[in-house]
């Protein structure tokens, strides 16, 4: 009896072996192997054919006879991520947590879209009434979209090849439809793979979009081998804390538009909302004359936003003291304190110190070694950073304040939500201050720290001349 040809794949990478083994040698996962038929990989039975047609090559310069016009859904912060409007032929993977809002945001999207194009949205996860009643709580139960609910690529893909198709198609999600001839659970490496080639080949050959769901694994990530994200046109993540309404869609690729662009929702009884002044609304609960809070006057993508910085240090019991972070990277968190020790003399060791950006928001820009630094020196001097006052940039190890992207653009979000002060960089060329806010240019994190002191003294001194009258 002839032995069935198998191979073992990574669920995490995608590597495939001749073998079983532990522990995956392209990824380093334990327990990620699972055997499937060589017919999952039909690129290792077929030959290169010899004969073919070829290819007609055109000039560069040569302007196209039917130009790409993006498609507006009206959810102006989902056409700001896409960069302006969704592309025909664009295939994009939206990921999330589960329950997140993912399937509340695409309904939503294209309910609107479904009054200017025909919309299919096809799901593997819910049935058809389950759906109906998510529209009908959102209120777009009378829009144009066409629903369906199939698990099987085959099916998809006969009934939507035709001339006739429609202008943009949602799959949710990637993970639950499957082909037949691959002997192997939907959601498996294969699958995607081969689903997704599938639906991008269909994209391209009909001109339609294609919009795909994926779920995301424990670190975060998108399931599935790591080439899907190299095969699609966008990949969306939509984001947000369980205990914070906000919810964050964040493109970290986009061939049509720029990256790390958010737009910022608000998660209601009735659906999600748009939130047009996100920096409003992060600080709309901001108190007044609290120690170890600064604002952050952050940038992205294209958009500036402000968000609070707030910081406790507090003494610690332990032999190793707590370093805790919500919002921003430990790593860098155990950076700026180390420089506040080495070249400001301030010392954290016995001491607990927590961090957190409020509003649900995470941030990996840099430029906020400033706030941060100013809200742990507010700490532990024990005085309020005025409320009036934002902070932006980025330190290096001996202790300098480098200068950072558009600071125009940051000055000029903090003047018009009423901020009068502004701690920044000086550098080569410096920003010119809108009207009403006063810059204070530092070159050195020692002058953060002196300024707070004399915060302190006038502090002290108005409040010893309050009471002797």
């Amino acid at each position: 009896m002839a032995r069935p040809l198998t191979h073992f794949v990574c669920q995490q990478c995608g590597s495939v072996f001749s073998k079983w083994a532990g522990r995956c040698e392209g990824c380093g996962q334990w327990n990620a192997l699972a055997e499937e038929s060589l017919q999952s990989f039909p690129e290792l039975k077929t030959k290169l054919p010899q004969t073919g047609g070829g290819l007609s090559l055109i000039p560069l310069e040569r302007p196209t006879d039917t130009p790409l016009i993006r498609m507006l859904s009206g959810v102006e912060e989902f056409d700001r991520v896409v960069g302006g409007g969704v592309v025909p032929g664009a295939v994009i993977l939206l990921g999330g947590d589960p329950g997140i809002g993912k399937s509340t945001l695409l309904l939503q999207v294209v309910a609107r879209l479904s009054h200017s194009f025909s919309v299919a949205y096809v799901s593997g996860e819910e049935g058809l009434d389950q759906i109906r009643l998510r529209a009908l709580r959102l209120g777009v139960v009378q829009s144009n979209v066409q629903l369906a609910s199939s698990t099987r690529i085959e099916e998809i893909i006969r009934t939507l090849d035709t001339p006739q198709s429609v202008d943009i198609l949602v799959v949710d999600s990637i993970q639950t439809v499957g082909v037949d001839s691959i002997e192997a659970s939907a959601g498996t490496v294969s699958q995607i793979r081969a689903c997704s080639q599938a639906l991008i080949a269909l994209a391209k050959k009909r001109g339609m979009t294609v919009i795909l769901v994926g779920h995301v694994t424990k670190e975060g990530v998108l399931a599935g081998p790591r080439v899907l994200e190299h095969m699609v046109d966008a990949v969306l993540y939509f984001e947000g804390e369980r205990g914070h309404p906000f919810r964050l869609l964040r493109a970290v690729k986009n061939r049509f538009g720029p990256t790390d662009e958010i737009g910022v929702f608000d998660m209601t009884e009735k659906g999600l909302e748009e939130v047009t002044n996100p920096s409003a609304l992060f600080l709309t609960q901001r108190q007044e004359e609290v120690t170890g809070s600064c604002v952050f006057a952050g940038l992205e993508g294209t958009r500036p936003l402000l968000v609070e910085i707030q910081a406790l240090v507090a003494p610690s019991f332990l032999p190793t003291p707590r370093r805790s972070t919500i919002g921003w990277d430990p790593q860098r968190l155990s950076m700026v304190l180390a420089i506040l020790e080495a070249r400001c003399g301030i010392h954290f060791g016995g001491k607990d110190v927590y961090l957190s950006v409020l509003g649900g928001l995470k941030i990996t820009e840099p430029a906020c070694d400033l706030a941060v630094a100013a809200a742990l020196v507010s700490c532990v001097h024990h005085v309020p950073i005025p409320r009036e006052l934002v902070a932006f940039g980025e330190l290096s190890l001996s202790g300098e304040v480098r200068n950072v992207s558009q600071p125009d653009a940051r000055l000029k979000e903090a003047s018009k939500l009423g901020f009068q002060q502004a701690l920044l960089p000086k550098g080569v060329k410096q920003p010119t201050a809108p009207p009403g806010l006063t810059p204070r240019f530092l070159s050195h994190i020692h002058q953060l720290v002196s300024w707070a002191k004399h915060l302190k003294e006038k502090t002290e001194d108005t409040r010893e001349g309050a009471l002797k009258n």
